[in-house]
């Protein structure tokens, strides 16, 4: 078979979708002529009838009905390669809605914000902090921050890094009890953060081996994660936070890791957007910032 004309896919799949070659030449903005001298020299060369002309209507055949299913995929995929080189090529602007948790958006988000705005100064970001879940599309946010352990769903993610969940206490604490294991640790001040799931209960490992779970003794609950560690800081007792926010208060032994040859479970920090073909080139470009950002952290 002589090599074919891919151009006259184009004038092909327009006959079909219009039911006539008049109405294929006006969306096409050519004339009729054309039309049917594109697609005759495509059956020509396919060596196969792909319309059915009536005095009324066009139709395919069914060798164009399999051809014309080809077709719209085709095309449709030379216009997302358009459009993505498009917006390869574009500068961002607008207004970038982003959701996060309390703790790694006040931590890592907010000054990677800051960083992004003055970089694109066409583009805006408005940074929605919160432990709880927020709807992308009931709420128009462009990407959320998911800090954790991600649910099924039908928005589309990507892995930014992990982050390790570490015991933790104020000086005062750690020095005046012993711990040797977890079980020690039932009966001390804990402060448990009302945006998880199970705030008292955790699994410690060693060794992955060794294999304890233990259920704290509340002394203080909060609902969100950096009034937790203000309150460990204050000296309120125990906590577990993530190591992102407690890394300089360990280097500066303002906090203790507590049990450190006990593990809890690690979780993942993944951006998570809602399910389309193509980004916009602000959330593009800020996502790629922060991939910086969490490899240099991690």
């Amino acid at each position: 078979m002589e090599t074919i004309n891919l151009n006259r896919l184009a004038y092909f799949a327009a006959v079909v979708d219009a039911g006539s070659f008049t109405r294929a030449a006006e969306r096409l903005g050519i004339t009729k002529t054309v039309v049917s001298q594109q697609v005759a020299r495509l059956e020509a060369e396919l060596k196969t009838a792909l319309l059915l002309r009536t005095t009324r209507r066009v139709g395919p055949t069914e060798a164009g009905r399999l051809l014309h299913a080809r077709c719209v995929m085709i095309l449709r995929e030379a216009e997302y390669a358009i459009d993505e080189l498009a917006q390869t090529n574009a500068e961002p602007m607008g207004v970038l809605r982003i959701a996060a948790p309390n703790d790694y958006g006040a931590s890592t988000i907010a000054p990677v914000a800051a960083k992004f705005a003055r970089k694109y100064p066409a583009c805006g970001v408005d940074l929605v902090l919160s432990d709880t879940r927020t709807d992308l599309i009931a709420n128009q946010i462009d990407l959320s921050i998911r800090v954790g352990w991600l649910n099924d769903s039908s928005l589309q993610a990507r892995r930014l890094g992990t982050f390790r969940q570490l015991l933790v206490a104020p000086p005062e604490i750690a020095v005046a009890v012993r711990v040797d294991k977890p079980d020690d640790l039932a009966a001390l001040p804990f402060i448990a953060n009302g945006a998880l799931g199970e705030p008292l209960v955790w699994r410690f490992t060693r060794n992955d081996i060794e294999v304890c779970t233990v259920r704290m003794r509340q002394a203080i609950a909060i609902n969100t994660t950096p009034a937790v560690l203000a309150a460990a800081l204050a000296g309120g007792g125990l906590s577990v936070l993530p190591d992102f926010l407690v890394s300089e208060h360990l280097k500066a032994g303002r906090l203790v890791h507590v049990l450190p040859s006990w593990a809890l479970p690690s979780g993942g920090i993944h951006v998570v957007y809602p399910a389309a073909r193509f980004r916009a080139p602000k959330v593009t470009a800020f996502v790629a910032m922060l991939s910086r950002v969490a490899r240099r952290s991690s």
